[in-house]
């Protein structure tokens, strides 16, 4: 019964945020767009669950395939080919392109190794998550334990925390990022 309420708990959270991260982005007069991979639409189905989601929320573009992130979000073949998907590069070109593709304020995205199996050379659990918005790129790489359902997950939580984190720090943040070293800033 007690996994039952954490799980249940777990999942209020988890719909909480997308809340929040709607509410701001509705306040703001912005807008949102999804590009999707491990999570294979997740994400976008956790945001469009809140009430009043086409305010904010402009569309999703579900690129499991390696091919479709070149073709429908510009990330660069180069770049595919020498690291594969899974790789922190690629999800920032994956969440700058479907910002530009779907003409949003920010874009976020998710790609990484759910299981069961490795990916390009990447062991499961290993999940590149980024936000692009105004100010910039910012991309989290994830070391993430559980089985598939689990990952995939904890990369929806953790995309929707970081656009949150985003969001709410924007102001309080200005001058204060820096190159990571990646492409993509980091906090």
């Amino acid at each position: 019964m007690s996994d039952v309420r954490a799980s249940a708990e777990r999942e209020e959270s988890y719909f909480d945020v997308a809340a929040r991260v709607l509410e701001l982005l509705t306040e703001r007069g912005e807008t949102l767009a999804v590009a999707e991979s491990l999570t294979g639409g997740m994400v976008a189905a956790e945001i469009t669950a809140a009430p009043g989601s086409s305010r904010a929320f402009r569309g999703s573009v579900t690129a499991y395939a390696t091919d479709l992130k070149r073709e429908l979000l510009g990330v660069d073949g180069a770049l595919l080919e020498e690291r594969g998907a899974v790789d922190a590069d690629v999800a920032c070109a994956m969440a700058e392109g479907v910002q530009e593709a779907l003409s949003a304020s920010w874009g976020l995205s998710t790609t990484g190794v759910a299981g069961p199996e490795p990916q390009d050379g990447r062991p499961v659990g290993t999940v590149f998550v980024a936000v692009s918005g105004p100010r910039g790129t910012v991309c989290r790489g994830l070391e993430l334990q559980g089985d598939r359902a689990e990952i995939r997950k904890l990369s929806v939580k953790a995309v929707l925390g970081l656009l949150h984190g985003e969001l709410a720090g924007n102001e309080r943040r200005k001058g204060k990022e820096q190159d990571g070293g990646n492409g993509c800033l980091q906090p």
